[in-house]
Parts: C-alpha cells; sequence; structure tokens
C-alpha cells in the first residue's frame, strides 16, 4: 500500500505530536476546498453499503467511527466523513483553553502498532469548538463531543464546570460523551467515583435540552468490584457509555517500555477493552448501548467488540498505523464477515457471543 511504504516512513520520521498536526492541518484544508472531501472519498474509496444501524435513537450510515483525541479542536468535520467513518467523536473540549502538558507528550511504539500519550487535553476550549463547528454546517455522519475539565478545576466546581461546557456546545452535537477517564489529567479519573459522577450526570441533566444521548467514558483499569454501583448509576442517569478509553496498564508490554507515562491505546489494549465491553454488558442485561473502543484495526476486531456487547465501534491508532483507507477496508470486510456468520442485521450481532455461550 502506498501509505505503508510510502507516507508512513516519512511521516514516521517527524516527532508523532508533529506530524498529526500536519495531517490534521492538511485534511483541513482539503476540506475548505471545493469537491475536496469527495476527491479524497474518491481516492480512499466507497464504503460498504448494507451495515446501516440505529443506536441511541440515532441513524448511522455503519457501525465503525472515530475516537476523541483525533480532532481535538472539531476542525474536520467536513472532511472526514469521507474517510469512511459513519460517525464522529470530536474532543475532548473542555471549557476555557489550555495547553495540556509539556512536550514531547505523544510516542509511537511501532512494534506494538501503539501510542502512549500524556497530551493533558490541550485545546482551544468550548467557545472556539462552537465557532468551528457552527461554520462548518451540518456533518454528513452523526457527531458525539466529548466533554472534560480543565486541568485546574477544583473537584467542587466539576458538576457547574461541565454543565456550562455542554450548554455551550449543545445545538453542535447529536451526542454527548463525559470524559472522566483520561489518565493524563490529575484527578480526572477520581471523577468516576459515584458520588461525584451522580453530581456531574444531575448537572448535565438540567441542562440538556432538548434531550442530547449522555454517554460516560469509563477506563479499562476499574476494579470489577467497582462496576455494578457504576454501571447502575450511568443507566440511571445517562444512555450509554464509552469503553474503554486508554490504560495506564503495561501488561502487554515488554518490561523496557513499562515506566513510560501516559495513557496506552492500540492493539496491546484490544484484548482488556473487549473484556470490559463484555462485563458491562452482561452485568446490564445488554440495556445500555455501548461504544466500543481500544485495539481496533480490521474487522474482526470490529466484530469481536460487537458480539461482546458493542452497539457501535471506535478507532484512532488504528488509523495512525493503516492510514486512510483504513475505515473503507474495514467495512468491505466486515460486511463479508457479517455476511458469513448469517446475520441479518447489525443489531443482530450485538451481544450475540453471550447468547452463543453454552
Amino acid at each position: 500500500m502506498l501509505y505503508e511504504r510510502l507516507i508512513r516512513p516519512l511521516l514516521f520520521r517527524m516527532d508523532a505530536e508533529t506530524a498529526h498536526e500536519r495531517a490534521v492541518r492538511e485534511l483541513e484544508l482539503l476540506g475548505r476546498v471545493p469537491g475536496g472531501a469527495a476527491l479524497l472519498s474518491a481516492l480512499v474509496g466507497r464504503p460498504e453499503p448494507g451495515l446501516q444501524t440505529k443506536v441511541l435513537g440515532l441513524d448511522f450510515p455503519n457501525p465503525v467511527g472515530l475516537a476523541a483525541g483525533f480532532d481535538k479542536d472539531c476542525r474536520l468535520t467536513r472532511v472526514l466523513p469521507a474517510l469512511g467513518f459513519g460517525f464522529l467523536e470530536l474532543g475532548s473540549v473542555t471549557l476555557r483553553p489550555q495547553p495540556g502538558n509539556p512536550k514531547p507528550r505523544l510516542l509511537r511504539l511501532p512494534l506494538e502498532r501503539a501510542l502512549i500519550n500524556r497530551m493533558g487535553l490541550p485545546g482551544a476550549g468550548a467557545q472556539a469548538a462552537a465557532r468551528r463547528l457552527n461554520a462548518a454546517g451540518r456533518c454528513k455522519v452523526p457527531v458525539g463531543l466529548n466533554i472534560a475539565l480543565n486541568a485546574d478545576c477544583p473537584k467542587a466546581k466539576a458538576p457547574e464546570e461541565y454543565a456550562l461546557t455542554l450548554r455551550l456546545l449543545h445545538p453542535n452535537a447529536d451526542y454527548f460523551v463525559v470524559n472522566v477517564s483520561c489518565p493524563n489529567v490529575s484527578g480526572l479519573r477520581d471523577l468516576q467515583e459515584r458520588l461525584q459522577l451522580e453530581r456531574i450526570l444531575t448537572a448535565l441533566a438540567a441542562v440538556n435540552s432538548p434531550h442530547k444521548p449522555l454517554l460516560v467514558k469509563i477506563a479499562p483499569d476499574l476494579a470489577d468490584a467497582q462496576l455494578p454501583d457504576l454501571l447502575g448509576l450511568i443507566m440511571r442517569h445517562a444512555d450509554g457509555v464509552v469503553a474503554a478509553n486508554t490504560t495506564t496498564s503495561r501488561k502487554a508490554l515488554c518490561p523496557e517500555l513499562g515506566a513510560i507515562p501516559g495513557g496506552l491505546s492500540g492493539r496491546p489494549l484490544r484484548s482488556a477493552a473487549t473484556a470490559m465491553i463484555a462485563k458491562i454488558h452482561r452485568l446490564t442485561d445488554g440495556r445500555l448501548p455501548i461504544i466500543g473502543v481500544g485495539g481496533v484495526e480490521t474487522a474482526g476486531d470490529v466484530l469481536e467488540k460487537l458480539r461482546a456487547g458493542a452497539s457501535l465501534v471506535q478507532l484512532y491508532t488504528g488509523l495512525v498505523y493503516g492510514g486512510p483507507s483504513t475505515v473503507v477496508r474495514i467495512l468491505k470486510d466486515l460486511r463479508s464477515l457479517v455476511s458469513a456468520g448469517g446475520f441479518k442485521t447489525m443489531t443482530a450481532i450485538i451481544g450475540s457471543e453471550a447468547r452463543e455461550a453454552p
């Protein structure tokens, strides 16, 4: 492939964050050129039809979406659908602009097909995101906005600041994700604690009018004992979960990589993320919609997460290693796997592994 043989080696000579920003700038420019998105679609190929699904009351052309973190500042809604994505999750967006952690803060692990990031949620803030989304107009696929706290926000003010962020961005998304699981902002994962999260979700409900689906992003590092109470709370106050975020675990890496700080994403996370999806599906009797993320590179990875209980699936690191044609390639192969499995609809796949268990 051209990307793997020529483009990726050139990009990988750059610092990872520099290469990412260059790719974002070029995609943004292409999205502004008349016919640019159509040209990109022609180059990567048309997404496979027949994979439509309905989740959270929204219609998705296919179940493969972009995970948060790639388009942090909501710059690419005009062009990303041309890569075949069935939906986009943008952000994380914080209320106020913030620089994030000191650089370097993004590291590639090519042999593991993984990334380690300690970005610290850099971004231009909610007002800038709203302006960009308003200027871009309606996206061709559903858009989710991932919202998070500024690093300097006291825990006591977390509900108020989440609510302010949602209110600013409410007209600009089809669903929202509450990020309480980023490992690179001090104290953010503490907000998964039951009482803190309940206060946040209550504050968000007060400004979420008209109602748009609200999901909670949870970490793959949660202990099994924490899950039942947390999921019960989410089922009462939210509409679904995103599972699972980047991990701080280094179990899947060789010892010399174990001391590198940050959140690990990509292939080493695949099994842990799928196991978390299966647990959530089992503990909620399949009644809580799940967006599955973590280590998705192939159609087999997508099918694995759907069969474990995910309704939709996201990727980010897989795009870095696979290139612009990744999603179209996945969808083509997924259509074949769905047909071979005898599934009549995408909904029939969700949680099928548990139903087939003896």
